[in-house]
């Protein structure tokens, strides 16, 4: 019998029955950063780059990426978001854009692959947008910082 709960006593892949839960306010905080040349860093931040906005336009990804995470991540349920706040911002000193989610909702199940996934599409967003001049981005540190409700109760990452 496997401890994993996505997988069933015969090894077959399942989807948590989550009816049995009450609603509860469910928040996840996710972060992760995509760093760069410095001279890529000064165009994203002076509007230099052709294809645009490359902040705005990360950030509108990673809204919908939260919002589209149960088409992309097998076995996740489609959950009712409240609110999903992506913010990215500059580092000079390490050349790099920090991505921050938050999402939020009042349900049966938490919302962390959705956090996880808009800093990821987020991420991926400013790779493309910027790959012609730098293909040496890098995407990483992409983790959870914080979840609070549900049974399992609140995760704060060290």
């Amino acid at each position: 019998m496997s401890d994993l709960t996505h997988i069933d006593a015969d090894g077959n892949a399942v989807m948590v029955d989550v009816s049995n839960k009450d609603d509860t306010e469910r928040v996840a905080i996710a972060r992760g950063s995509i760093t760069m040349q410095p001279e890529t860093l000064a165009r994203i931040m002076d509007g230099g780059i052709k294809k645009g906005d490359v902040l705005g336009i990360a950030q509108l990804a990673g809204i919908m990426g939260a919002k589209r995470t149960p088409d992309i991540i097998p076995l996740c349920h489609p959950l009712n978001l409240t609110s999903v706040k992506v913010d990215l911002t500059c580092d000079p000193d390490r050349n790099a854009v920090d991505i921050e989610a938050m999402c939020k909702l009042s349900g049966q199940t938490g919302v962390e692959m959705e956090a996880l996934s808009a800093v990821s599409i987020a991420a991926l967003t400013v790779y493309d947008m910027c790959k012609a001049i730098d293909r040496g981005m890098r995407i990483g540190d992409v983790r959870l910082v914080h979840k609070s409700g549900g049974k399992s109760g609140t995760f704060e990452a060290a």
